[in-house]
């Protein structure tokens, strides 16, 4: 599902709460009204764009019950920093991906083929651990992210909490680049890029050549590691 569509989806604070009481155990609409205090119809409303949106389904039991589950995993992202605003959702990737391969992770992902409740809840406990370390690991990303940027920053001499340096100057580290490939690559009007690309050129972080525009000297880019 789309990004936009499941933040807009999940902006009403009784469709969070739906979703929080199903996550627990299905439920029927009776219990969810009353869990809610809101109508019965309210409910169905709110049940029918969950499931339109494929988060929710149901099934019906022996005594004619519709009860309401959640279908799926799902996990949305959103990063807001002064630097920018992303939000993406993903499903869950496939079992047999292999995430050993991951350059900058180092994971113990094995499982056992115990089968027994007692190996169940540890591996529960691992998982449950991991992806706790993991949050913690975005949350320390995305802070260095911000560091770095302010450093690209000042090493430009542009105004605070600006991207588009860094933007800039990343699509031309690896080779000379046009005006005309870098506004498309950065999404910006010509005149914007062309502009930039003349005030870093006067203060010789930049030159244009044959080839196009490049970086005269990467050191000067360079954050310390401090």
């Amino acid at each position: 599902m789309d990004s936009a569509a499941l933040l807009n989806l999940l902006g009403n604070e009784n469709r969070r709460r739906i979703l929080r009481l199903l996550s627990r155990k299905p439920c029927y609409v009776t219990e969810i009204s009353e869990y809610l205090g809101v109508s019965p119809k309210a409910v169905i409303e709110h049940l029918r764009k969950l499931e339109d949106a494929g988060l929710v389904e149901s099934r019906t039991d022996t005594q004619r019950r519709k009860y309401f589950h959640i279908a799926r995993n799902v996990r949305l992202e959103v990063n807001l920093s002064p630097y920018g605003f992303a939000s993406k959702s993903a499903y869950p990737a496939s079992n047999s991906l292999d995430l050993t391969n991951c350059r900058h992770l180092s994971l113990d992902v094995s499982y056992g083929d115990d089968d027994s409740l007692d190996e169940l809840l540890r591996t529960l406990e691992r998982l449950e651990r991991l992806e706790n370390e993991l949050s913690l690991a975005q949350r320390w990303v995305q802070g260095r992210l911000c560091d770095v940027l302010d450093r690209i920053s000042e090493s430009v001499g542009s105004e605070p909490e600006s991207r588009i340096y860094a933007d800039l100057l990343a699509s031309i580290r690896t080779e000379p680049k046009g005006i005309g490939s870098i506004s498309r690559e950065l999404d910006a009007p010509r005149e914007v890029v062309a502009e930039l690309l003349e005030g870093m050129a006067d203060r010789g972080l930049v030159q244009r050549t044959e080839r196009g525009w490049e970086l005269t000297d990467t050191r000067n880019l360079t954050p310390s590691n401090d």
